[in-house]
């Protein structure tokens, strides 16, 4: 008896020192938090934090920004899916990978690309440094390289349901069918219902996730594929915006008039519909109201997500990021699409809340998409990833911090770049042919004062922002729905004779 006694003393003190031990460590070690990762596909600053266009009704986004913090000037790496998407998740600019144009998600990391084939992918990271990680949607551009988390929810093809015949645009404009591609733009009321949405569906699958228990923190991301075209969601969300009543954007009909040519060629967009023939067709409000109403769908499934992290044992260690891949153009500078170096398609939300963050706090400053990645994991408490190039925004967010000399540069194919700063937009060409916009003149950008001595200095000072670096496509890199595009990566790249799949619409 008083060995099984003894035995049993034994076992109690070191249950005990586990559990002091175990304790000792949760004192020591605060827990780290969950991050919910939010994209929004072609979701430009229209809504009400932003910009508030057109009395846009987006409840949810308003209820974020109270949350935490709202950057109104924040930018892409570039204006275009792809590229975009692999630099937040790479952490690296477009200038730096070679990625210009759109990517298969298994061939952003190769072994071919000496940049990127030892990459650690956002997700990994956290993976890496003992979290769950989950993702379901457009997160890279289709959805996610394979085995990149740890559970994945997919994605379903293309963008959603379609009518058996598009409402009243073709996808082809004025484009050569087999040239040009053709494009998933069009807009009407479809489906009936919200549950018919690969959106509604998403969220579904994170509600249920929130609602489980992890021994491990969770990373957790959700790509919703509104608002990008077709701009199809259902009737109630039409009705909210009577036509009536809508606004349409600021526009010249003789803006680009002094553009310099490398910028009309990529602005040159023959699949898409024109502002002219969106006026003379009367179609311009039905266009804006179509999108404007995608923006308050997104923002009811916002909501839901909300709503089930608020109701979960998440809901205070939660970081939330929500951020969009690049702006979109609803006939500003003739025509409706991102593709451009010009504001409205470098600009684009960009959101965080959480623990130890301000709350109903905007930034005004210049900020870059690259900084998600170093943001993160500082407010994450991970250790710093030495190969990011985006500089982390806590201390702007919690202290006000390098406001005063933040940017923003966006880069559209090889060597064309453009830079936000201090008010300013400086756009440089691979010809070497330039723009500059005064914002604080001319927030439209309808004068090019590139030839005006009076901001030489300015000029110059942008200028040194530009990228020293700028590597030629990367082989597995491209985007066929522009000829400049095609032309300039066989030109750089010495592929002249090489055949050129087109890009249709994806269905």
């Amino acid at each position: 008896m008083k060995k099984i006694a003894l035995l049993f003393t034994i076992i109690t003190l070191l249950v005990l020192s586990c559990k002091t031990k175990e304790n000792q460590k949760s004192i020591n070690q605060p827990e780290k938090p969950n991050v919910l990762f939010i994209a929004v596909d072609d979701l430009n600053n229209w809504i009400s934090p932003i910009q508030n266009f057109s009395n846009v009704k987006t409840p949810n986004f308003d209820r974020l920004a109270k949350m935490g913090v709202t950057f109104t000037n924040a930018h892409v790496q570039a204006p275009l899916c792809g590229p975009s998407r692999a630099s937040i998740m790479t952490g690296l600019r477009p200038s730096t990978t070679g990625i210009y144009g759109m990517t298969p998600d298994n061939q952003i990391r190769r072994a071919g690309n000496p940049v990127t084939k030892n990459i650690t992918f956002l997700p990994e990271y956290f993976e890496q440094n003992g979290y769950h990680t989950m993702g379901i949607g457009k997160l890279f551009h289709i959805h996610a390289p394979d085995s990149v988390f740890n559970e994945s929810g997919g994605r379903v093809k293309g963008f959603g349901p379609y009518p058996k015949k598009r409402f009243v645009w073709d996808g082809f404009g004025k484009g050569i069918k087999g040239t040009h591609g053709r494009t998933s733009t069009d807009w009407g009321a479809f489906p009936e219902n919200d549950t018919l949405m690969p959106d509604h569906q998403s969220v579904n699958w994170v509600t249920e996730r929130l609602q489980r228990n992890y021994e491990k923190p969770f990373f957790m991301g959700l790509g919703f594929l509104r608002v990008h075209v077709p701009l199809y969601v259902p009737q109630k969300w039409f009705d909210l915006y009577p036509l009536d009543k809508i606004e349409t954007p600021p526009y010249k009909s003789d803006d680009l008039n002094d553009i310099p040519p490398v910028g009309m060629k990529i602005n040159d967009l023959p699949m898409m519909p024109s502002t002219e023939w969106a006026k003379e067709s009367g179609e311009w409000k039905k266009i804006v109201q179509a999108y404007l109403a995608c923006i308050s769908y997104v923002d009811y499934e916002l909501g839901r997500v909300l709503d089930a992290l608020e109701s979960s044992k998440y809901a205070d260690n939660t970081v939330i990021v929500l951020w969009s891949d690049h702006g979109y153009r609803l006939g500003e500078k003739g025509t409706f699409a991102k593709h451009a170096l010009w504001e409205t398609a470098t600009k684009a939300p960009l959101m965080f809340a959480g623990p130890n963050l301000p709350k109903g706090k905007k930034i005004e400053a210049p900020v870059e998409m690259l900084s998600i990645y170093p943001t993160l994991l500082e407010l994450s408490g991970l250790p710093a990833y030495k190969r990011n190039e985006g500089v982390s925004l806590v201390n702007m967010m919690q202290n006000d911090a390098g406001i005063d000399n933040s940017y923003g540069l966006t880069t559209f194919g090889m060597n064309n770049h453009s830079v936000k700063a201090d008010g300013f937009r400086y756009i440089r060409y691979e010809d070497g042919k330039e723009e500059f916009y005064n914002h604080s003149n001319d927030p439209n950008e309808w004068n090019n004062d590139a030839d005006n001595p009076i901001y030489k200095a300015q000029i110059e000072k942008m200028k040194s922002l530009l990228p020293k670096v700028n590597v030629i496509w990367d082989e597995k890199s491209s985007y066929t729905f522009q000829p400049y595009f095609v032309e300039q990566k066989a030109r750089v790249n010495g592929e002249e004779k090489k055949p050129v799949e087109v890009i249709g619409a994806d269905r």
